[in-house]
């Protein structure tokens, strides 16, 4: 919102310049975001908090001056000429539960005209179109102290009276902007004997606008509940000044002040008579109850000792009343405009941001007891260090997906979202493929086609008996690794050679989480092929430590792909953190290198395909030889010469003991063993 300090020169003398006073309102908590403008012209761009509309104006924001620079606070005190007879208005509240107090006042005879040049130019400052002198003043009102009014021409209103009630189903209102709007049940309006005049707080009706031929004119002032507004704001879609403010909560006490303060204005530029007292029905009354505040507590909170002069300096700058309470504490009583102050705490806040931020000293904060690292923190350490160290790029994305989504890359029973910000994220994560691969998908979109990322976060799911009762939740920590495009992103030595850019394949995403996986203790790991069906089934595997799942892995199923419109090989691997967690991490210890030279032998063989490299791995190493430090496919080989349904497979095994040199016999023994162990697993040797 747009502030002018030359305006807040009518309620208090200011004693620095614009520029030092934007830096200290801004330290004091009332930010001004950036300044345009020079002399009389300067405008503030200031960011008030939702919870303060007390500030969203130019009398608030003079009163936070006031305090900050212990100066008087000039009250606003209208004016107004003697009235005349008495006004046959009434004013009905038949929802008192929504509109507790209802003020209005009655003005005869006067002139719509354009506002004088001094109104006219401050609304301009602040980007306000004047429209007339009448709609102009409770414009001029709504920025000066914040309160929204609005005026009706009288002579419009059917049997000049007003009804507070919820519209009737079928009702319809054509607002200030123009447009038919059908109402609900729901809405609460202001009506006259008829028919609806005005969405309450939130727009006027059109029918009973203000208009050059206006004589007679109707001013109102209300209090509206913030809820009910800003569910009539949203249902409608509609969002005015006067719904920001009464969505955030407006001043009860302050109806009275602003409908004479309008008078006042339309009085001196148009003329007229005043009819009649004020208008002022109270349907129920709002106070806020007195805080207690302990001096003592100030000091623990602050860390230091506010004096007692300044505590009540700052608390009536700001329109608080201090009273003496019990055992050396104050009873605070809570100003009308100020409905953010509940509590205690809410008060030492105040005292801590007009005494000055930057008055407190630096000090560290109490502590008895060790300092402990966070559990899981080394790992995690571990993790992110080596996947940065394998090329990957840190990210991060929302917590949300699609009920789609859910379903599709998970079975867990999902959270869904009471107010989502849309359909593609109406879930809490049960998966961290999903936003995954829309990151994969952002970066192709736009030309990157070699691309490495990691996250690291949780996933969400219902737990308990019954999940659909959603009585408890789970957060699961996962890491998610995607990758596509080519092994290496800069391949000029490469192709200057004449060989092509190897693309990025399942085997180098199995060998990043074979490194992931390798530092952790285990009894046993092994690799199968039993993944999710959104896993390309011929290029995928999990990884199974010790009996449980700890990751999936593989290419992205070229459904799913097509679906996302991935114009390339996508891979995906998602690492279950609270599983791969339950074993330590191994101790790093050092091995001389052997001084005995190793031996190698080669092993080819034929087999069928349902023979996987793992059954073999699992043979040989049951055969258990001390020095065989090694067994490892080479080369793998499939056509005519080899058969229909058979692959050969050079394998090579390596030897060597770290305490003499092998002798030829012994590894003809031990390459034996292999070759035997391999023909049991129906290998054919070939030459």
């Amino acid at each position: 919102m747009k502030i002018s300090p030359h305006w807040l020169r009518d309620f208090v003398d200011l004693p620095v310049d614009y520029l030092r006073l934007a830096d200290e309102l801004t330290l004091a908590g009332v930010a001004v975001e950036g300044v345009s403008g020079e002399g009389d012209n300067t405008v503030f761009e200031m960011e008030i908090t939702t919870n303060r509309p007390d500030a969203m104006n130019h009398y608030g924001v003079a009163r936070e001056v006031s305090a900050l620079y212990d100066l008087p606070l000039k009250p606003i005190e209208p004016k107004l000429p003697p009235s005349q007879g008495k006004s046959d208005v009434t004013i009905d509240i038949q929802e008192p539960a929504f509109c507790p107090r209802f003020t209005a006042r009655e003005i005869r005879g006067t002139a719509i005209k354009p506002s004088p040049a001094t109104i006219a130019s401050r609304l301009q400052l602040l980007d306000q179109r004047p429209i007339s002198n009448a709609v102009d003043a409770t414009n001029y009102v709504l920025w000066e102290s914040g309160k929204p009014t609005h005026v009706f021409d009288l002579d419009l209103l059917e049997g000049r009276r007003l009804v507070i009630r919820k519209a009737q189903a079928g009702e319809t209102l054509k607002t200030l902007d123009g447009v038919e709007r059908k109402l609900s049940t729901e809405d609460l309006v202001v009506a006259d004997a008829k028919k609806p005049v005005g969405l309450a707080g939130v727009m006027g009706g059109y029918d009973t606008m203000i208009t050059e031929k206006t004589k007679n004119i109707l001013i109102e002032s209300a209090w509206w509940d913030p809820v009910t507004v800003r569910r009539m704001s949203k249902r409608h879609g509609i969002h005015t000044d006067a719904s920001h403010r009464f969505e955030r909560g407006a001043d009860f006490e302050s109806t009275v002040a602003s409908t004479n303060r309008v008078a006042e204005l339309i009085l001196a530029s148009g003329g007229g008579t005043l009819i009649g007292d004020v208008i002022d029905v109270i349907a129920r009354k709002l106070d806020l109850a007195p805080v207690e505040l302990d001096p003592r507590e100030v000091h623990r909170i602050l860390g230091e000792k506010i004096s007692t002069l300044e505590i009540n300096r700052i608390l009536t700058r700001l329109g608080f009343t201090v009273l003496a309470g019990g055992e050396d504490k104050y009873l605070v009583h809570i100003p009308s405009w100020r409905l953010d102050i509940e509590r205690e705490i809410d008060i030492i806040e105040e005292l801590a941001r007009l005494h000055g931020y930057d008055k407190f000293p630096n000090t560290l904060p109490a502590y008895s007891g060790e300092v402990r690292e966070l559990p899981d923190a080394h790992k995690d350490a571990r993790l992110r260090s080596g996947l940065l160290a394998l090329g990957y790029n840190e990210t991060i994305s929302l917590t949300f997906i699609s009920k789609d989504d859910a379903l599709r890359f998970s079975t867990a029973v999902e959270l869904d979202l009471a107010n989502p910000l849309s359909d593609e994220a109406s879930v809490m994560r049960t998966s961290m493929v999903p936003s995954m691969l829309n990151m994969l998908a952002y970066n192709l979109n736009r030309g990157s086609d070699n691309v490495r990322l990691f996250e690291s976060g949780n996933v969400f799911e219902a737990s308990g008996a019954d999940s659909k009762l959603l009585e408890k939740s789970l957060e699961l920590k996962r890491i998610s690794i995607g990758a596509t495009g080519n092994v290496d992103a800069e391949v000029v030595r490469g192709l200057a050679s004449g060989a092509a850019a190897r693309p990025f394949s399942f085997f180098d995403l199995k060998g990043d989480v074979e490194s992931l996986l390798a530092p952790f203790n285990q009894w046993t790991l092994y690799y199968d092929a039993q993944t999710a069906n959104y896993y390309h089934p011929g290029r995928s595997a999990r990884a199974v430590m010790d009996g449980a799942t700890v990751a999936q892995f593989g290419q992205i199923h070229p459904d799913v792909a097509a679906a996302r419109k991935l114009r390339q090989d996508i891979f995906v691997a998602e690492i279950y953190l609270d599983r791969l967690y339950q074993h330590d991490l191994g101790q790093v210890r050092y091995e001389a290198l052997p001084r005995f030279p190793a031996v190698e032998r080669d092993f080819s063989f034929a087999f069928d395909d349902s023979v996987e490299f793992e059954k073999i791995h699992h043979s040989i190493s049951g055969l258990a030889i001390v020095e065989l430090r090694s067994f490892v496919p080479v080369e793998l080989f499939r056509g005519e010469k080899v058969g229909t349904g058979k692959y050969s497979i050079l394998m090579r095994a390596n030897f060597q003991s770290s305490e003499r040199t092998l002798r030829d016999d012994e590894v003809a023994q031990w390459a034996g063993q292999i070759a035997k162990a391999l023909e049991a697993l129906g290998g054919v040797q070939r030459a």
